[in-house]
């Protein structure tokens, strides 16, 4: 089964078709372009011919070889073309009747040591094999779009599928610069698998009116350092295309997490279904168009809550990396800060922390000497709450436990004087619980910042059921000041970030756990076919096994729903004290400091 794979037919010249023929040509193979459309043919010739003027113009490729690209590709309108081809590539709509539609046809055209393989991203390859009269023949090759930039191709393989099929089409995605990763067959892969079920979850989310639209494209981008908010890349995808593929998923899982949420449904029956209808979770300029423009339910420029109070002195209660990065944030702002720990040693230690962070930014042309002693003098370090008696906003930032931070604010409700805000940096604690420790549960809010917080941009502003108006708007205000984005949510477990991050977290546990995908695969998926900025394992040892499960036992108990318990692995590995980077062992090894 030597195949050489020189000659390539790809089936259906939309915008992932062209992209692949294109990616191809540039390789040096000879490709066949095939589209019952005379239009889409005609596109895809325009498209190939900008993409590599372009390529020209920007030194990525020469004259010569752009013009040996061009003369590589021809289009036709029948299968009969893909006679020669060693390897036929089909990206038709996802429709099992459209393409066992043509697997049927390719069999009566095709030699019989040519590979077939799907572009699917939603059905079963298998079942796909198996109305083909040659299915140890017939394999899943998946590339994300837009092709010729994006790295990453699925190898899916099915039971039927014979290894040196595999091992041909693995050796051609290397040929082309592209990383493949090694998959079995179930809907949605490594990439898509995780990734639809967070899109579905931001979906619900939005359609539950807990966060606007914006607020939650704005946390994953910024709290997540992900390259796109969910909903802008639900329209990008495709909303009608992203139903399609959730359908798939839960039809073999079964779980609430891949139900679509019945807005993808409704946005995808009025025809809604994104950038290329003009109009989806957002308005575009036009179909097709990438230019958001503003609708109905585009916030207001500026429009804010009402006046909030005056702040201008900060205290921070804590002495660990999170309080002494929020202090600093507050210093650098202009802001007197009382930095306050449980003893006058650890409130000086946490002082010390701050100066060699600023000392770090000098060293780095990012701050001037005099700003670094500007800021360091504004910080107060002290070994009491006592010290909080004047300030007009507390911060808290300690251990992430509902009792410690109980009677944290009952000392901060006897020691701030009337009018301060009192605000809670917890990530996964009830609000309200934390502000029912006082007597004054209107004057307390979450205020959850990011850590390393001075290089984080976002802070989710969690206001509960007994918040007052203008401690909203204080807050607000005070993001604005210290250059931060707010973003509101609703006092629940986990709020914005974490309710969409940890579900994506732990469905990845439970690939390895099923022995799907390896770690390295699917981290891999996810930066190179998500832009995730890590893999699911490499950031779970660094936030710490611990606290992980922590996070999935809240939002379990919290929403009830089976999908959201912990991967049993998890639980292992941390009961084993095996943490993630800190104990320098995790679901990787690390090298001890």
């Amino acid at each position: 089964m030597d195949t050489p794979l020189s000659t390539i037919a790809v089936v259906g010249l939309g915008t992932m078709g062209t992209g692949i023929a294109e990616v191809l040509a540039l390789a040096g193979r000879e490709v066949i372009g095939i589209d019952i459309s005379e239009a889409a043919a005609l596109g895809a010739v325009a498209s190939l011919e900008a993409s590599t003027a372009r390529a020209v113009g920007r030194g990525r490729i020469t004259e010569e070889e752009r013009a040996a690209a061009l003369a590589r590709f021809r289009t036709a309108d029948t299968l009969q073309a893909a006679a020669d081809a060693e390897l036929v590539i089909e990206v038709v709509p996802e429709s099992y009747e459209i393409k066992q539609q043509v697997f049927r046809e390719l069999d009566a055209v095709v030699s019989p040591t040519a590979i077939l393989a799907t572009g699917t991203n939603a059905l079963s390859v298998t079942r796909l094999a198996a109305e083909s009269q040659r299915p140890e023949r017939v394999l899943g090759l998946h590339f994300f779009n837009p092709a010729p930039a994006m790295k990453l191709v699925e190898v899916v393989s099915s039971v039927l599928t014979a290894p040196p099929a595999v091992e041909a089409v693995t050796a051609l995605a290397r040929e082309l610069g592209k990383e493949p990763v090694a998959v079995g067959d179930r809907p949605g892969f490594v990439a898509d698998g995780l990734l639809f079920g967070y899109l579905n979850q931001a979906a619900a989310m939005y359609e539950a009116n807990y966060a606007s639209r914006e607020d939650i494209d704005a946390a994953m981008k910024l709290g997540c350092g992900l390259p796109m908010g969910p909903l802008a890349l639900l329209d990008l995808i495709g909303i009608d295309t992203a139903r399609t593929v959730l359908e798939a998923m839960y039809a073999e899982s079964h779980d609430r997490l891949h139900a679509p949420a019945p807005v993808l449904g409704q946005l995808s029956g009025a025809g809604l279904t994104g950038r290329k209808a003009g109009r989806g979770f957002y308005t575009y300029d036009a179909p097709g168009g990438q230019d958001v423009v503003p609708d109905a339910l585009t916030p207001a420029a500026g429009a804010e809550a009402g006046a909030g109070r005056e702040v201008a002195s900060v205290g921070v209660a804590g002495s660990g990396t999170m309080a002494s990065g929020i202090a600093e944030v507050f210093a650098k702002a202009g802001y007197g800060v009382v930095l306050a720990a449980r003893t006058q040693e650890k409130a000086d230690l946490a002082k010390g922390r701050i100066a060699k962070s600023l000392e770090r930014s000098v060293s780095k042309g990012r701050l001037s000497a005099e700003a670094r002693d500007e800021t360091l003098a504004r910080i107060t370090a002290a070994g009491s709450l006592d010290a909080f008696a004047e300030v007009d906003l507390a911060v808290e930032a300690v251990a992430e436990d509902l009792e410690i931070k109980q009677q944290l604010f009952a000392a901060l409700d006897k020691v701030c004087r009337p009018g301060a805000v009192l605000a809670t940096t917890t990530s996964s604690l009830p609000v309200v619980a934390i502000a029912r420790a006082t007597a004054r549960p209107e004057d307390v809010i979450g205020m959850h910042f990011f850590n390393p917080a001075p290089a984080m941009k976002l802070v989710e502003v969690v206001r509960t059921v007994l918040t007052a108006d203008d401690v909203h708007a204080t807050v607000r205000a005070v993001c604005a000041r210290i250059r931060k984005h707010p973003v509101d949510c609703g006092d629940r477990a986990g709020f914005i970030v974490n309710a969409l991050l940890f579900p994506y977290l732990n469905n990845a546990i439970k690939m390895v756990e099923q022995h799907y995908a390896s770690l390295d695969d699917i981290d891999a998926a996810m930066k190179l076919g998500g832009g995730y900025p890590m893999g699911p394992f490499e950031l779970l040892d660094v936030v710490g096994l611990d606290v992980s499960l922590a996070i999935e036992k809240v939002l379990h108990k919290e929403f009830r729903d089976p999908g959201l318990a912990p991967a049993p692995l998890l639980e292992h590995l941390v009961a084993a004290g095996c943490l993630g980077r800190k104990t320098g062992r995790g679901f990787r090894e690390y090298a001890r400091r």
